[in-house]
């Protein structure tokens, strides 16, 4: 596993997507970390090649398999940079995507790019990376950075997210616009060209098809009736998505005080194989876990071994990394 790793207390100052955006307390300290199944080693990376004089501020992420070479991996980070001019609280963060090269075991990650544009990629949260490093698609949260029309939107609830899609070679353009609180993305298996977009708001299930010229277009609406933020594919094609049980707990408490017990959960869906296909239930939705804050507190990603029939899960602002047998 490869986790985008901060300190709890900066998370609190810190979190543009939340509206968090005190830059005086933002960790100096982000990393991005490893955890073996096998050895349950947790292993702190290295950066290499990057030299930006004002650091790495983790939160969305992706980590995909070279297609030229198995053994190397492609690690895509959105990086909530603090403004180069202005108060951040105004002006809000100049976010970027950071892409990284490493190998399989190895403890350092190479910088290779970043793709930034303030007019596209513009409130960035989640990643989903091309297997040659080259490009990338991201969830915008929003459509503003700050200020008083941010907040006036948060309570009038318009669909003013978007995906985007940036190139090495020809820059960022919008792939989708006009999509409602979008979160986690994740893209299908293999040569699958379906992408996923959580609301997290509602917990629908945007499905997205990706056309010849990188746009996505939207095909049909998974409902889950639940806020949900981050979402993951296991190896067998299954859907996995973290459920927010109680996202307000997440922001009213746990986001001012990170010890603070919030209740998660994880929902599985798949194709529907049962009887409820012939009545035209599509998918089939399960929520394979939830608990109220004791052995996972405010998960914000889920994701799950098939092989190992291991489930694993950690939040923005969780104490620790929980892992469930299934």
């Amino acid at each position: 596993l490869y986790l985008a790793c901060s300190t709890p207390q900066s998370r609190t100052f810190w979190t543009p997507a939340l509206d968090r955006l005190n830059s005086s307390g933002m960790s100096q300290e982000d990393y991005v970390a490893t955890y073996d199944p096998k050895t349950e080693k947790i292993q702190r990376l290295k950066l290499s090649g990057f030299h930006s004089p004002r650091g790495i501020n983790v939160h969305g992420m992706d980590v995909v398999i070279s297609s030229s070479d198995p053994s190397v991996l492609y690690v895509y980070l959105v990086n909530h940079r603090k403004p180069l001019v202005g108060d951040a609280r105004k002006v809000g963060a100049d976010s970027a995507v950071e892409v990284f090269q490493t190998k399989v075991g190895s403890d350092v990650l190479t910088h290779v790019r970043t793709f930034e544009d303030p007019a596209v990629v513009i409130t960035p949260n989640d990643v989903v990376g091309s297997p040659d490093g080259t490009s990338v698609h991201v969830t915008n949260d929003h459509s503003l950075k700050a200020g008083w029309r941010r907040h006036l939107n948060t309570l009038l609830q318009p669909s003013d997210s978007s995906v985007a899609f940036c190139h090495a070679d020809h820059g960022c353009k919008f792939a989708i616009e006009g999509l409602h609180a979008s979160n986690g993305i994740v893209k299908g298996k293999g040569a699958n060209e379906t992408f996923y977009v959580v609301d997290c708001t509602v917990g629908d299930v945007n499905v997205l098809e990706r056309q010849s010229d990188n746009t996505l277009v939207l095909t049909e609406v998974i409902k889950i009736g639940s806020a949900s933020d981050n979402l993951a594919i296991d190896a067998d094609g299954v859907l996995w998505v973290a459920g927010l049980s109680d996202g307000l707990g997440i922001i009213l408490r746990q986001m001012n005080d990170p010890t603070a017990k919030v209740a998660s959960a994880a929902w599985r869906i798949n194709i529907n194989s049962g009887p409820g296909a012939f009545y035209g239930d599509k998918y089939r939705l399960e929520k394979v876990f939830e608990d109220p804050g004791e052995l996972t507190s405010g998960t914000t990603s889920a994701v799950y071994d098939s092989r190992r029939n291991r489930l694993f899960m950690h939040g923005l602002i969780s104490p620790h990394l929980t892992v469930c047998e299934l």
